[in-house]
């Protein structure tokens, strides 16, 4: 038999088992700049636009209904919402999506 052939691999040295988690420790990275730290930025962001609702504010609803705040229950997520003169919804204060300008465009919040 040929001695070479039956000669076991050489163990990978440190360094190149550490270089080898390199590439995965940069697509972590990577995906934690695009998809999680935006992310985190807009939920503070409308955690920050739900503690300053206040009545009178213009609001979008997660289901596309344009109305008024009428009344904060205060001690808890309830929020009552007017939209038409003689009808007002309660809901909760996670269902407001946005606070819109009188033109019905949302606020821009910088």
């Amino acid at each position: 038999m040929i001695p070479w052939l039956l000669q076991a691999p050489p163990a990978p040295s440190t360094v190149q088992t550490l270089l080898g988690f390199v590439p995965m420790l940069l697509v972590v990275g990577i995906f934690w700049f695009i998809v999680i730290a935006p992310m985190r930025k807009q939920q503070k962001q409308t955690q920050e636009m739900l503690k300053s609702l206040k009545k009178g504010d213009k609001v979008l609803t997660s289901g596309g209904i344009y109305g008024t705040v009428a009344q904060i229950e205060e001690g808890s997520s309830i929020v009552w919402v007017k939209i038409a003169d003689t009808l007002k919804v309660k809901m909760s204060r996670s269902a407001i999506t946005a606070i819109v300008a009188d033109g019905g465009e949302d606020k821009k919040e910088s």
